[in-house]
């Protein structure tokens, strides 16, 4: 699969969204930022959020809604990566933040539910009726680390609730075409799970989740994007690359990355046949022509 370099030097991009004009929005997770890489390379800053920024996504509004998880240290490899690490000193809380796109203004919208604080939210995704849903990757700590779940919450900072809990680590989420399943990748287990959806924001109580097809190398699942035939796109980290599960959960397999912390994937492009891939260790953005379209997103591609 050939690749276009589009952006170098990004501070561990994340949360790609393909947008309109052919720009596309990134996170950059150690910078702090918010940002908008243009069709010619430039890159040029939305709004500094502080924290970490990591997933995104549009709303209903146009604005844009960013996981912030709160920070994370980041370190050198000895081959040169960038790579992410443990709780940092200094840090306050996990959040959901809403960026006005044309001003940079940023509000924060939730940082606890029912009195228990967000620890680290990872990656979002909005259903057709405008709530979204969103992991708690949490923190991890020298000995310790935080049991997350899944969210659901509406736009307007009205209402937030606990959809899913516990899981080991929750990242990646998304929605299946007909919207009646969310699909949610466990970080270090290198589990995609599939819930059955009774109501926004409501797990079926009656339907066990599935597990999709797990490959039997060592990896990690970061974020993922569902295609327009129902595949779960998901970033995979170690082994380097897009892990694609058919919608059965019956088969899974590889397409490789230059980059061992392949981090997300997003499609754009008039056919939505553009994968914009994040590859965060090597700091770069990059785009290839995708064997399948993209899933038209709400609020953004239909």
């Amino acid at each position: 699969m050939q690749l276009t370099e589009l952006a170098t030097g990004l501070m561990f991009p994340e949360g790609p969204i393909a947008m309109p004009d052919g720009s596309v929005i990134v996170v950059e997770i150690a910078r702090g930022t918010l940002s908008r890489v243009q069709p010619d390379g430039s890159v040029q800053v939305i709004a500094d959020l502080g924290g970490g920024p990591n997933g995104a996504a549009i709303g209903p509004d146009g604005a844009c809604y960013v996981c912030n998880n709160g920070g994370m240290e980041f370190h050198r490899s000895p081959g040169g990566f960038l790579v992410p690490g443990e709780q940092p000193p200094g840090y306050e809380t996990g959040r959901i933040e809403r960026v006005d796109l044309d001003t940079g203004e940023v509000t924060w919208l939730y940082s606890e539910c029912d009195g228990l604080a967000l620890r680290g939210p990872n990656d979002i995704v909005f259903d057709a009726g405008g709530g979204f849903w969103f992991t708690d990757h949490g923190k991890t700590r020298s000995r310790e680390r935080d049991r997350t779940g899944v969210f659901y919450a509406k736009a307007d900072g009205s209402h937030i609730e606990e959809a899913i809990f516990p899981m080991e680590g929750p990242n990646g989420i998304g929605l299946s075409p007909d919207e009646e399943t969310l699909y949610v990748a466990e970080t270090p287990t290198g589990r995609v799970w599939a819930y059955p959806i009774a109501a926004p924001g409501k797990i079926a109580a009656d339907e066990r989740p599935r597990m999709l097809a797990q490959r039997p190398d060592y990896h990690f699942f970061d974020s993922l994007a569902v295609d327009g035939e129902g595949n779960v796109c998901v970033a995979t980290i170690v082994t380097g690359g897009i892990t694609i599960h058919s919608p059965d959960g019956a088969t899974a397999r590889l397409v490789e990355m230059p980059d061992p912390i392949t981090t997300n994937i997003c499609f754009g492009g008039e056919d939505l046949k553009t994968a914009y891939v994040t590859l965060s260790a090597t700091q770069r953005l990059a785009a290839c022509r995708w064997e399948t379209a993209g899933l038209p997103l709400n609020f953004l591609n239909n």
